[in-house]
């Protein structure tokens, strides 16, 4: 366990706190097993299965989603936003609605639940926040609580405590045993953990060496497929949270139309971590470069094409790979904000908590 103290600023701080709050997540699966066993029973009689949060909640949930599908699961990920305006018919008696929230207090998530409670028939609901004393864990059938820790920036240790935390969850949902499923994710997240502090052994140096490799170019892409999509749009969300424009796209749907914007003034991030497609990202990071583009590649090995820059993550468990992943990302964002006059991880305009739509 590293101590968080000695860091330059809090945002850095929670960064490299990310490794053991993935390790206190799985740990907590195990401390709250009569909630599990709640939820297994939950998903018996529930055929249709909603995941949903905004931000970084949200983007938590692909790799779950996406495990779920592989085996043969039927659920759906869908924004609170857009679950609260316009799809709440779908959850109702024959729903497991699976709400994920850092702090339970957000102004859909806190929205949502209210109008379910109003509900004849309502759907089973299981949140996953951090800490239970807020408005979405008072109201939900199983409460889970990821023990992530305090966090004032940026999402980084609620992000990854919330994967591991899921990484259980949709072990249960597939139909392993609480003890099996328990097993597994602290498995997982030990896996992950070694490989992040690996990342994170001299984590300014490593910022600065990526910012400078950056070269303050115009335009910046993240790029990603299938679970992966997790570290793609939250490390974008991460870089505009620091004050850097960056988009994150479907890596298939970037070649349908964006990959007009490529060149010179273009830094790519691709994480082709996915061995589905793993030979189509890394063919299209080579496209990239061809065209000038600059380019870091994030693979389990370290296998890029030639010209780009490489990060190997190591072979880990796809539900948390993610958490891994992102880390190149994070400290960019955190370097890149300090080289802009802002200091990391602080907002101006939005806030941690966001409490109005």
């Amino acid at each position: 366990m590293r101590s968080l103290d000695g860091f330059s600023d809090p945002f850095l701080a929670e960064i490299a706190g990310q490794p053991d709050a993935m390790r206190r997540a799985a740990a907590a699966l195990l401390d709250q097993r009569d909630h599990l066993d709640r939820v297994r029973e939950a998903a018996s009689v529930t055929p249709t299965i909603v995941f949903t949060g905004m931000g970084s909640s949200y983007d938590a949930c692909y790799p779950a989603v996406n495990d779920l599908a592989g085996r043969g699961v039927s659920s759906l990920l869908v924004d609170t936003a857009e679950l609260l305006h316009f799809r709440r018919p779908i959850l109702n008696a024959k729903t497991l609605v699976v709400i994920v929230s850092q702090s339970g207090e957000s102004a859909e998530i806190v929205k949502l639940v209210s109008a379910i409670a109003k509900q004849r028939l309502r759907p089973f609901v299981v949140s996953i926040t951090n800490s239970l004393d807020n408005d979405l864990a008072r109201r939900s059938d199983v409460k889970l609580d990821t023990w992530a820790g305090r966090e004032v920036g940026p999402s980084t240790m609620t992000f990854a405590a919330a994967m591991a935390t899921l990484s259980g969850i949709a072990r249960l949902l597939a139909g392993d045993s609480v003890d099996t499923a328990v097993d597994r994710t602290r498995t997982a997240a030990e896996g992950a953990a070694l490989s992040a502090e690996r990342l994170l052994e001299d984590p300014e140096r490593t910022a600065a060496d990526l910012a400078e490799w950056h070269g303050g170019r115009e335009l910046m892409v993240i790029l990603g497929r299938g679970p992966a999509r997790a570290a793609t749009e939250m490390g974008a969300l991460t870089l505009k949270e620091s004050g850097v424009m960056a988009e994150s796209f479907e890596a298939g749907a970037f070649r349908h139309g964006p990959l007009e914007l490529a060149g010179p003034s273009m830094t790519a991030i691709v994480t082709a971590t996915e061995p589905e497609t793993r030979r189509l990202d890394l063919g299209l990071a080579a496209d990239l470069i061809d065209t000038g583009a600059n380019v870091l590649v994030v693979t389990p090995d370290g296998e890029a094409p030639k010209r780009a820059r490489a990060v190997a993550t190591g072979y880990l468990d796809r539900a948390l790979i993610s958490a891994v992943s992102i880390i190149p990302v994070q400290l960019l964002a955190w370097r890149l904000a300090q080289v802009r006059g802002r200091t990391p991880g602080q907002y101006t305009r939005a806030s941690k908590v966001t409490t109005r739509e």
